[in-house]
């Protein structure tokens, strides 16, 4: 007879073994397809234009008119090479996303499905909430600047001016000690846009051109406007703070940059996804880099760097100039870049809550398609409460300092997913298998390298000890001297990111560099997400998810290996 305490023993050793087994698969890679049939599913409507505009939209908002004048203030007018520093990091994100999405061309998920496939389920459902707190909390923030923008805007009319209340669009009436703060603007806004979006990818694509094109239109006019009141002597000093203040200056520009994984994650919707998602995610990133670029020149040449605002620096500088009628273009630019970088968010979440109940991680509703309108209906309008609840109670401007997190984990798991992928792809392999396998090699020399960069990230921001950012830089190139020298590694067919290991690797380092940067409570919430995540998974997501699921498994189009060639 078993005793009731060994048999407790037995069923806590037998939990644990089942949890470790879910959380160890990985997604099947399905058979490839031209994706044609789309009945009850999403639909191909969107081309390569649409994708580079849904990129730019993603990227580009209020922050290219706000962000260039705040950080220029600093940096002084080297702020232009805090951008290209940045946009050059991204480059580094976005050549691993590129192949990623062209590996992956037929179904939505962008991270989280690169992470299933390269890595586990378990690893897969972090990267997922992560990503998911960030574009929640975005969302309400972005909608509560976008209805302060608008009144702004309405405002510049005089039969509008001083008649709205705080309650309506700057700020909010608040309670509690300010816990509790009601707007009501934003939770229209969001609205309007959640039923734009359930109408159809192809309507919302449609809105998010208009809008996209108004803004760069204006961002242009804006450059040439200021070119003619260039005054070149503005740039000297050009580093009035020093090259550590460009660098500084670059960690923080680097998030007017995100918005390519927007582009990854309409793989389902793209009409030729495996030729167009590269080119939309390199090609928007590189037009957000020259508008960026040419308003850092433009801002810092009208006005010396030391008079910049810090609320509106180029609204500000335009107005000194006599240029009024600019400043009526920069609030237009302004509610356009709102809207379409709010609109491309709620449209990249629900295409993830549908990713993830297709595998069974989430509730099935939320895979649900629209049969008329090819849209995840239930997962948008989800996501569109979720965003309207927040933004009409609640100040979440304050949690902005935690945000990043989830973008910062994302990118760095996609460019270690680039090698994975690669290195699988190979029957055989020059490693050893006696004391330790090879995928197992690759996997701790990506942590060192990830931990190091965290490291010499730590030492760059508290002014630690030299010798000590040396030591993580030397064990970094140690780990990525195994994965060059240790590894084998194929061209996949497609988009290919160059010099692989080497990019994703650096990639990786500089984005655990910057993840340093960012507030302590961000890292405490990075911890406290992962354990509830963890906790999630293990008391639903282990026992419903089904990564080999014959209903969804066309969906899936893998590129074929070099063996199977």
């Amino acid at each position: 007879m078993v005793s009731p305490v060994a048999a407790t023993s037995s069923g806590g050793r037998s939990s644990f073994a089942g949890f470790w087994s879910s959380a160890r698969r990985r997604k099947s890679i399905g058979v490839p397809s031209d994706g044609s049939d789309n009945s009850g599913g999403l639909v191909r409507s969107l081309g390569l234009f649409d994708l580079i505009l849904l990129g730019i939209g993603a990227s580009i908002g209020a922050g290219i008119f706000v962000v260039t004048g705040t950080v220029a203030h600093d940096a002084g007018p080297g702020v232009t090479v805090s951008f290209a520093l940045a946009g050059a990091a991204c480059v580094l994100n976005a050549l691993c996303y590129a192949e990623l999405s062209s590996r992956f061309p037929a179904v939505v998920g962008g991270a989280y499905l690169y992470t299933y496939a390269a890595f586990n389920e378990l690893t897969a459902f972090l990267v997922f909430t992560q990503l998911m707190l960030d574009y929640h909390i975005g969302a309400a923030s972005i909608a509560r600047s976008l209805a302060g923008y608008f009144v702004s805007l309405l405002e510049l009319l005089p039969f509008f001016k001083g008649h709205f209340p705080s309650w309506i669009g700057h700020g909010g009436i608040e309670f509690f000690g300010g816990v509790v703060s009601i707007n009501i603007l934003a939770p229209i806004l969001l609205v309007i846009l959640t039923v734009i979006l359930s109408c159809g990818v192809k309507e919302s694509s449609v809105v998010n051109s208009f809008m996209t094109a108004t803004k760069v239109v204006i961002v242009i006019i804006v450059i040439f406007a200021g070119a003619f009141e260039v005054d070149i002597s503005n740039w000297s000093p050009f580093a009035p703070n020093g090259f550590k203040a460009i660098v500084t200056g670059a960690t923080v520009v680097f998030f007017s940059y995100v918005g390519f994984d927007a582009v990854a994650n309409s793989a389902e919707e793209s009409k030729k996804p495996q030729r167009d998602l590269p080119i939309g995610i390199l090609a928007s990133l590189l037009v957000c880099a020259m508008l960026y670029v040419a308003v850092c020149l433009v801002i810092t040449g009208m006005v010396p760097y030391q008079f910049l605002g810090e609320e509106a620096p180029l609204a500000e500088a335009f107005t000194a100039k006599g240029l009024k009628f600019v400043t009526v273009l920069i609030s237009i630019g302004a509610v356009a870049g709102l809207t379409t970088t709010l609109l491309v968010g709620l449209y990249v979440q629900s295409r993830l809550y549908l990713g993830l109940a297709r595998d069974g991680l989430l509730p099935a509703i939320f895979s649900k398609v629209h049969l008329v309108r090819h849209t995840p209906i239930h997962s948008q309008v989800w996501v569109g409460i979720v965003a309207t609840i927040m933004a009409g109670l609640f100040n979440v401007h304050q949690l902005s300092h935690i945000l990043s997190v989830g973008t910062l984990t994302g990118y760095s798991v996609v460019s270690a997913c680039v090698i994975t992928l690669r290195r699988k792809d190979k029957v055989t392999n020059q490693v050893s298998q006696k004391y330790i396998t090879s995928q197992s090699e690759g996997t701790i020399c990506l942590v060192a390298i990830a931990f190091c960069g965290f490291i010499a990230g730590l030492c760059y921001r508290f002014n630690a000890s030299i010798m000590l950012m040396i030591f993580a830089i030397i064990i970094a190139v140690l780990g990525a001297a195994a994965l060059q020298f240790r590894q084998d590694y194929t061209d996949p067919p497609g988009f290919s990111c160059p010099a692989v290991p080497v990019i994703p690797i650096v990639s990786v380092f500089f984005n655990m560099f910057l993840f340093a940067q960012l507030h302590e409570e961000a890292w405490f919430r990075f911890v406290i997400v992962s354990l509830i995540s963890i906790v999630m998974y293990a008391f639903y997501g282990q026992y419903h998810a089904n990564p080999v699921s014959s209903e969804h498994s066309h969906a899936y189009h893998g590129i074929p290996s070099s063996e199977a060639a």
